[in-house]
């Protein structure tokens, strides 16, 4: 591989929603970046500090003690102003500035399109990694930020059980997933959850009410509904199974406990392989690039083949955690 000269500068952002990992995404692309002899330019605050000329200069200890850390050093955001013209002029403006040749972009769907219309009207080097607790980016197994958002539920679930059996309630818990049931069903299945509902399926609460009274029958104490939260509230769901069983019904939103934390080992070496990653594939010459991982395998794709497309959620964990949870 061609190396380039130290005045080859790059940028780094994070934008949309933030994930647990993409601070290790950010540590590798800084420290491979600069032990490739690059220069390397931190973004803040998502697209909006590109247009806002939000940038500094990056170094080794930069990125010191950050792999631990949930949430990105960058700051993240979502930036209306940069899906006008005006405003991807004046963030290609900041570009030439400080002589950017090429950005390193962390996020979802939201991020992935912008840098594809980024590179398309003002011909920037884009490489994107995907960042996401909901999984649900096309070309990726898995994103950063999922493995710790499930786990992090998982562990909230184990404690309410606990106190669930103790008292012999119902709980319903709803997790993150407005469009995706990924998280839910996962959290489900390794949660042992007796109910789960995602967005992909028909809400049936006439079987899960019967799936309640056999439980109960069976001498069943304590009952676990996991529910995504773009399928209804919480709270209308636990008011349905109160009035349909007369047991007591609490509810429990994760929120945005899911997206904070520090970042589970996966999740640390995912944002890491993929950052160092990103940089050879920008030295590389390739254009406009997504990087996902299948397997142990990194994956480069053209980033329109990604744009505009959603990965399916993981119905085997949703149909098992159904039987499982009976």
């Amino acid at each position: 591989m061609n190396r380039k000269p130290a005045t080859f500068p790059i940028g780094i952002i994070t934008s949309g929603g933030d994930a647990p990992g993409m601070n290790a995404a950010i540590r590798a692309v800084v420290r491979d970046g600069l032990d490739k002899n690059l220069l390397i330019y931190g973004i803040h605050s998502g697209y909006q500090g590109l247009i806002d000329d939000e940038v500094d200069e990056m170094e080794m200890g930069s990125v010191s003690g950050i792999i631990n850390r949930g949430g990105t050093i960058l700051r993240s955001g979502r930036s209306m102003e940069f899906y006008k013209m005006s405003g991807m002029e004046k963030a290609y403006k900041t570009c030439m500035k400080y002589g950017i040749e090429g950005l390193i972009i962390i996020g979802g769907d939201g991020t992935i399109r912008g840098a594809n219309e980024f590179h398309k009207n003002f011909g920037i080097n884009v490489v994107c990694l995907p960042a996401s607790i909901d999984n649900d980016i096309y070309g990726t197994q898995y994103a950063i930020g999922y493995d710790t958002a499930i786990n992090t539920a998982v562990s909230a679930l184990d404690r309410v059980r606990e106190t669930a059996e103790s008292h012999e309630r119902i709980f319903v818990v709803e997790v993150m997933g407005r469009d995706s049931g990924a998280i839910a069903s996962a959290v489900a299945l390794a949660s042992g959850a007796e109910y789960v509902f995602v967005p992909e399926e028909k809400r049936n609460i006439k079987e899960l009410v019967s799936r309640l009274v056999q439980g109960v029958e069976r001498g069943k104490g304590s009952f676990i509904i996991v529910v995504a939260e773009g399928v209804s509230s919480a709270y209308d769901i636990a008011r349905n199974i109160e009035d349909k069983t007369s047991r007591e019904t609490r509810v429990l939103v994760l929120g945005h406990l899911q997206r904070g934390g520090p970042p589970t080992a996966n999740d640390r070496i995912l944002g890491s392989i993929l950052g160092a990653k990103a940089v050879d594939v920008l030295l590389s010459g390739e254009k406009s690039s997504f990087i996902g991982i299948e397997g142990t395998d990194l994956v480069v794709r053209k980033l329109s083949q990604v744009v505009g497309r959603t990965s399916e959620y993981p119905r085997k964990y949703y149909e098992l955690a159904l039987i499982l949870g009976k």
